[in-house]
């Protein structure tokens, strides 16, 4: 008779996703793989955007700018998130039962304990960040310490540390970082052109800041929606009841669409559920998959338990 786990999750995931989830549990190979084509992509956008604007030289100083952005991608992309959010870091002593909850579920997944950072916003969500499981942190805001029961709170913490046990914090941080990266090079450039707003420098300036956002999208894309179905299951795992995660799915998702947070669009993926609601490219280039497929998937897995 197979173990409960075992039987679990073959019924989770449909048979055709189950060797791409067992890689991402076993190696960094892909995810390490996936995060050089970012960088490759983002040099190379970048390249043509500044040959298309200055020529030769545009194109040496926006490879010069794509390898800086690539670099603080790399070592700085939790820290970018956390910024982002405004997070700050907490202590044991204010939260004595988040740091028991992440402790124990930390040491059943086998990982060292992460730093946790408490978000100033009263819509409940969260997320999980940093390049390596030596290097991960995890986020709560406000308003999910108070909506969340126990369990659920458990759920969701179970879910973010299932994602740096599959390393997917690495292809998420830095795909987050590079598109708010590629957002702000769009703002900071918004006025290129002489100053008498010629119109080569106004088509110029116009393009980037369209290209921006769609461009940000697609390398969003690298974030397979598939790693958030394997999130679940194995956040399920973690905690021991799927039900705990299915029902904070549930409560997250009427949660923050009472309470909006503004959010880099880059951002997005790296939250458990979808900060704000998406329309437009921002809804069409979503990373998460739909609550109610994600909570479905969950629920079949209790009957096995």
């Amino acid at each position: 008779m197979p173990g409960v786990w075992e039987y679990s999750v073959d019924h989770f995931l449909p048979e055709e996703n189950l060797n791409e989830m067992t890689t991402t549990k076993q190696s960094t190979f892909g995810a390490t793989l996936r995060t050089t084509i970012l960088f490759a992509a983002l040099g190379g956008l970048l390249v043509v955007i500044g040959a298309l604007i200055g020529g030769p030289q545009g194109a040496a100083g926006f490879l010069i700018l794509a390898l800086l952005i690539n670099a603080g991608s790399y070592f700085f992309s939790d820290k970018l998130a956390l910024a982002a959010s405004k997070a700050k870091p907490i202590d044991e002593s204010e939260a004595p039962r988040l740091y028991a909850m992440v402790r124990e579920l930390s040491t059943r997944a086998g990982l060292p304990m992460p730093r946790l950072y408490m978000i100033p916003s009263e819509q409940p969500n969260a997320f999980a960040t940093g390049r390596s499981p030596k290097h991960a942190a995890v986020a709560v805001t406000q308003g999910i310490t108070k909506l969340l029961s126990e369990d659920e709170l458990r759920g969701v913490l179970a879910h973010e540390l299932t994602h740096v046990r599959n390393r997917d914090i690495l292809i998420q941080s830095v795909a987050s970082a590079i598109g708010m990266a590629i957002t702000y090079v769009a703002y900071m450039l918004m006025w290129f052109g002489d100053d008498d707003n010629s119109p080569l420098g106004l088509a110029a300036s116009l393009g980037l800041v369209i290209l921006a956002p769609i461009s940000a999208s697609i390398i969003q894309l690298a974030i397979s929606r598939q790693r958030e179905y394997a999130a679940d299951a194995g956040g399920a795992e973690i905690c021991g009841n799927p039900e705990s995660l299915a029902s904070a799915l549930l409560r997250l998702e009427q949660g923050a669409e009472a309470v909006p947070m503004k959010v880099n669009q880059a951002a997005e993926p790296l939250y458990i559920v979808r900060p704000f609601k998406g329309q437009g490219l921002a809804g069409l280039f979503s990373t998460h998959p739909p609550i109610e497929e994600r909570v479905r998937r969950l629920r079949q897995m209790r009957p096995s338990m």
